[in-house]
């Protein structure tokens, strides 16, 4: 039997084989943001302003602010718990300081 003979099976193949490499193909090309490449959330930003974001709790005393809570311990926070800054769910498209807060901050499960 030559190859040729049978086009549908090697139809089949090549489908399978475009359709495991599709993902990483999508993912390489789609330009995605790395955190490292995502811009510091602006103070300024609406989203920032509506959760009353902070870059640091240093003498921070809003109501419901609770001593140790930082975005680097938040459920939110996409990066390390020693990540100086890192990308959050909350605030698509920037990055946060690890020893900031927001008033949407909830403990890492964990």
């Amino acid at each position: 039997m030559n190859e040729t003979s049978h086009p549908r099976r090697r139809f089949l193949i090549n489908a399978v084989l475009a359709s495991a490499a599709l993902p990483l193909a999508v993912r390489a090309l789609s330009g995605e943001a790395r955190a490292a490449d995502l811009p510091k959330l602006p103070l300024d930003n609406a989203q920032a302003k509506a959760l009353n974001y902070v870059e640091t709790t240093e003498g921070l005393t809003h109501a419901s602010y609770k001593a140790g809570s930082l975005c680097s311990n938040c459920q939110f926070y996409q990066g390390a718990a020693t990540d100086e800054w890192a990308g959050c769910t909350l605030f698509p498209g920037y990055n946060v300081a690890g020893k900031g807060w927001c008033s949407a901050w909830a403990k890492k499960a964990g």
